[in-house]
């Protein structure tokens, strides 16, 4: 009766869990469906408590040291490093899986031992023993990947290491090699997973060494698309490791979240019109400021009260966010500067680029953050046609997603790449500490064009300057 009460909870928390996430789509319903999916998390938590023989001094603390650590990162990691944060917890989840598949197998080979070894024990491929040799092997594989690439995208993202390629001759190369070993010794393993512990190391030791072979190639720009495939990769190992252990309710959740890693992944490389193989072996930023045409001619600065000028004569004003918007923390300046435009009759809007920031849905969380309506929000394809017709265009410390060398400029690394084409609105400011390229290390033309002007300094102080402005100071 408990067995079928607890495989019933699975079955509910993974019901939870799939409407959880459909509520994720919309705002309006996000933070519902948010309490929903852990609403799940707890029954499948209570439910595997309800197993017999659990060791529970080990969960409690396990339980108390997760808490602890959740809450405080909660209250004092910031909104700007959420995006390595982000990557922390892939890689967490990638090392959960691994070490569930290792001890695993660590408890299993003396059982295995003493099966194979009985008169009566047919070795027939279809044995549960080496499905679940093969299920750990899987896990650890793909848990060490997500681990060591999640840290390497860590470093990257937290600026501890650079955010350029690391690119050396024969790179591809060495990673089919390493990719071609691993699959060699699960074919091994399969076949006597009980004398084969060195090649269980082995493949584990690879398993990491991938995974940092796959990130260090990868550029900075490219970081949203690796932190959503990194997200994907952990669900597919947690999906594994249910396997290993048989539970219902990892495999369902593990596989809601590999498949909407992936799906989101796609989602990404399409809004760079780039295909995942050019992300994960392109190497790009490498050469980036070498295929950027910089303009000639003058960057033109302007003060905060000339922009004041332009902007409380504009119709409609264009808001566009970036990683400097997060950086400065300007996100709720700019909500109140917004507030202020429409106070004037002004209509405000915020495009927002698919790819902006350090993470797939940075702008949004920081807007959400201030309260900005959602409403307000609008897509590249939606606001572009209509960018001709907008009087004023506010770029916040975004640089890549609006560099009109991705239309113009053959030779540049991101050529062919969506942008956000402010550069045809009748006026543009862009908000930057100086001229630095973005984190991809690309020149960006606009900053020269006629129609441009430069507000430099803390974008969060140059916002804060025109809300005094507007309210008459």
């Amino acid at each position: 009766m408990r067995d079928a009460l607890i495989q019933i909870s699975y079955i509910a928390a993974a019901v939870l869990f799939i409407f959880g996430l459909k509520m994720l789509n919309s705002p309006a319903t996000a933070r519902r469906g948010n309490l929903i999916s852990a609403v799940g998390m707890l029954l499948a938590i209570v439910a595997t408590l309800a197993y017999r023989g659990l060791s529970y001094h080990w969960i409690v603390l396990g339980i108390v040291a997760g808490s602890v650590a959740g809450l405080w990162s909660a209250k004092r990691v910031p909104m700007t490093a959420m995006p390595e944060f982000v990557a922390l917890f892939n890689g967490f989840g990638g090392l959960a899986s691994l070490l569930i598949g290792w001890a695993e197998y660590d408890h299993s080979i003396n059982l295995w031992r003493g099966l194979i070894t009985d008169p009566g024990f047919s070795k027939h491929l279809e044995s549960p023993i080496w499905f679940k040799a093969t299920a750990i092997y899987v896990t650890v594989l793909i848990g060490g990947v997500t681990f060591s690439g999640s840290i390497v995208a860590y470093g990257k993202l937290a600026e501890r290491i650079s955010g350029k390629p690391y690119l050396f001759k024969g790179q591809q190369a060495v990673n089919a090699l390493v990719l071609a070993v691993l699959v060699i010794g699960m074919g091994v393993f399969f076949l006597n997973p009980t004398e084969l512990y060195p090649v269980f190391l082995v493949a584990l030791v690879l398993s990491l060494a991938l995974g940092v072979l796959l990130t260090i190639p990868i550029g900075g720009a490219d970081m949203p698309v690796v932190l959503s495939l990194l997200n994907s990769y952990s669900g597919l190992a947690a999906c594994a490791a249910g396997f290993v252990i048989l539970n219902t309710v990892l495999i369902v959740a593990g596989a809601l979240v590999g498949a909407s890693g992936i799906i989101l992944t796609t989602i990404m490389c399409k809004a760079m019109n780039r295909s995942l193989s050019n992300v994960l072996f392109g190497g790009f930023g490498s050469n980036a400021a070498s295929g950027a045409a910089e303009e000639a001619g003058e960057a033109k600065a302007i003060s905060a009260d000339d922009a004041y000028y332009a902007l409380e004569a504009a119709n409609n004003v264009i808001i566009v966010p970036g990683y400097g918007m997060a950086v400065a923390q300007a996100q709720h300046a700019v909500r109140e500067l917004g507030d202020l435009l429409e106070d004037n009759g002004t209509e405000v809007r915020y495009a927002i680029h698919p790819v902006a920031g350090r993470m797939p849905g940075h702008m949004n969380v920081l807007l959400a953050e201030a309260n900005v309506p959602y409403e307000q929000l609008v897509e590249m394809d939606d606001i572009n046609p209509l960018m001709e017709t907008v009087d004023v265009a506010i770029v916040i410390g975004a640089n890549d997603v609006v560099n009109p060398a991705a239309r113009e400029d053959a030779g540049s690394a991101i050529y062919g790449m969506p942008i956000i084409n402010v550069d045809k609105a009748r006026t543009v400011f862009v908000l930057k500490r100086s001229m630095r390229s973005g984190f991809a290390g690309i020149e960006n033309p606009l900053f020269y064009r006629p129609n441009t002007r430069m507000l430099f300094g803390d974008a969060k102080a140059s916002v804060q300057a025109l809300v005094t402005q507007f309210k008459g100071g």
